[in-house]
């Protein structure tokens, strides 16, 4: 077997902090992908953990292929083709993700991610993302005895074209941005409240919300806070920016809307939601994404209503009955 055979590339598994040459390897397969299929393969949460000095209470696992082949880069003889991370929470459980460079698809690179995955840890704890519905991911998952178990639906609003509602909010109440160095503990508060019953969301802690603001894209002035008269937190919209890649324009993001409990049923979710979008919109931007539950139907029928349409999805698998 030639050395250009993923079988005979060389693996590498990092526990624990990853060092900059692999970060740097991981952020232009990680480009790359998206350029081609117009999706990021790895979450933001992921993305953020690998940064990130510390992880927390999370640990790291991220799996590396390399070829060996001509075409390889010069100065080391070797390119990255695919890479496999998995993000582990405290108790065991885990959530994996694997990307694989658009230029070694179809050559096995997953299939050898994911099995020396299962050699050095294991699939126990386990699901995994496709970000996009690939099919590619649902065979890999199949091989390994997993199903689809969640469905996270990409939505689209195209700015142009939008009708959107005016602002109505309770009485009393008035939006102001989020003030760095002074909102955050009131923000984590409001969010743990808001998302009690989603502990994905509602568990962000204080490094999780730093890690976020010392991002490229954060912008305060896009981080929406509805306050009462006495300055107290009832809900906020945090939206984003992603900048253009290749031949994929900016585009806006409603990357999460939270009503504390004492708010909740008075209109001020959707009245938050409007004003983040028209935020992004007086930004120039022609487009507004956001991710909503498939299931989730209540959310599904508000954002329907503001004209946004289903754009893609996002599949969770997790382990069949008896793998």
């Amino acid at each position: 077997m030639s050395p250009a055979h993923p079988e005979n590339w060389p693996v590498l598994a990092v526990k624990g902090p990853v060092d900059g040459a692999l970060l740097r390897d991981v952020a232009a397969l990680v480009a790359a992908a998206e350029e081609s299929d117009g999706n990021p393969p790895l979450s933001e949460q992921t993305l953020v953990t690998l940064r990130a000095a510390d992880a927390g209470e999370h640990s790291v696992l991220a799996i590396a292929v390399y070829a060996v082949e001509e075409k390889s880069d010069p100065a080391t003889g070797q390119d990255l083709t695919g890479v496999a991370v998995v993000i582990e929470e405290p108790d065991g459980t885990g959530v994996l993700e694997v990307a694989v460079h658009p230029s070694y698809r179809n050559q096995g690179v997953a299939d050898r991610l994911v099995g020396h995955l299962r050699s050095v840890r294991g699939f126990a704890g386990l699901n995994a993302w496709s970000h996009g519905n690939h099919e590619a991911a649902a065979e890999l998952a199949a091989r390994y005895g997993y199903g689809p178990v969640r469905k996270l639906w990409k939505m689209r609003l195209m700015t142009a074209t939008a009708e959107l509602p005016e602002v109505e909010l309770p009485q009393g109440v008035q939006l102001r941005a989020f003030v760095p160095g002074r909102d955050e503990d009131a923000w984590l508060a409001a969010n743990k409240a808001a998302f009690a019953h989603h502990p994905e969301q509602g568990n962000m802690s204080r490094a999780d919300l730093e890690a976020r603001m010392a991002e490229p894209w954060f912008d305060p002035a896009g981080f929406l806070l509805a306050v009462d008269p006495a300055d107290r937190l009832l809900g906020f919209h945090w939206t984003k920016v992603h900048p253009r890649h290749g031949e994929h324009p900016a585009i806006g993001e409603v990357y999460v809307v939270g009503v504390t409990p004492e708010a909740q049923g008075s209109g001020l979710g959707k009245a938050l939601t409007i004003a983040g979008i028209k935020h992004l919109r007086d930004l120039g931007l022609r487009a507004v994404m956001l991710y909503v539950d498939a299931d989730n139907v209540p959310a599904v029928s508000l954002y329907r209503r503001l004209g946004f349409t289903r754009w893609d999805v996002d599949v969770m698998y997790a382990p069949l009955p008896g793998h």
